[in-house]
């Protein structure tokens, strides 16, 4: 029997030769592969873009409109005065928002008047007889105004006053007659006053400014401080 000859040999080794050739191709794919994650990334696909951050300014304190400014309201006082001819004079009292007032020239003619005061000072104040009081209160604590009583005007100015200067009134029935008298006593102590018997008026007597004591026929009286 003949051994194999050097042809076998050369064809053994070209079979162990193809078979590391093979061995070495897989391993190298599979490696490449791996590389990748399984994927190689496609030339043409898209890198990604930063993406633009707007920053928003923090918020500044926000601005609010100045309160509007309000009146204050009318001071409640007294005050008391002359008509501008020194015919008559005049007293007014305000409290809270109200008013009354007397026109007197002490010896027939007098109104008692009522009505309200603005917030700006300004009032118009009326008389069951019809006359009107119509005035304002201004700067230095003043009532500027005009009483209209029986178709005369009189302009008038009456400052502020303190007890016991104002106005002052005393009601009572004396010796079987309706007393009612009214007194404007200014800041100087000058008094001007009506007392009107069952509707007859007539100059009244002077009051003690300090307690208000008052004669009027004979009998003892108290005139009181008038407020609306």
């Amino acid at each position: 029997m003949k051994r194999p000859g050097p042809l076998l040999t050369l064809l053994a080794g070209l079979v162990l030769a193809l078979f590391m050739l093979t061995l070495n191709v897989t391993s190298g794919t599979r490696t490449a592969s791996s590389s990748y994650g399984g994927k190689p990334p496609s030339p043409s696909a898209p890198r990604p873009s930063a993406t633009a951050t707007t920053l928003t300014p923090a918020p500044g304190p926000t601005a609010t409109a100045d309160p509007t400014p309000t009146r204050p309201a009318v001071p409640n006082a007294d005050y008391a005065g002359r008509t501008d001819d020194d015919a008559a004079s005049v007293a007014v009292s305000v409290r809270d928002g109200k008013a009354v007032a007397y026109f007197c020239d002490g010896r027939y003619k007098e109104a008692w008047l009522r009505g309200r005061v603005n917030d700006n000072g300004a009032m118009r104040l009326t008389a069951p007889n019809g006359a009107v009081l119509d005035g304002t209160i201004g700067q230095g604590d003043r009532i500027r105004g005009a009483v209209r009583d029986e178709g005369r005007h009189y302009a008038f100015t009456a400052a502020k006053a303190v007890r016991p200067s104002g106005l002052w009134r005393a009601t009572a029935k004396v010796r079987g007659a309706k007393i009612d008298a009214g007194w404007v006593v200014l800041p100087n102590g000058r008094q001007t006053g009506i007392v009107t018997r069952d509707g007859k008026a007539a100059s009244a007597p002077r009051i003690d400014p300090e307690t208000g004591a008052v004669t009027v026929d004979g009998q003892r009286l108290t005139a009181h401080p008038v407020t609306p």
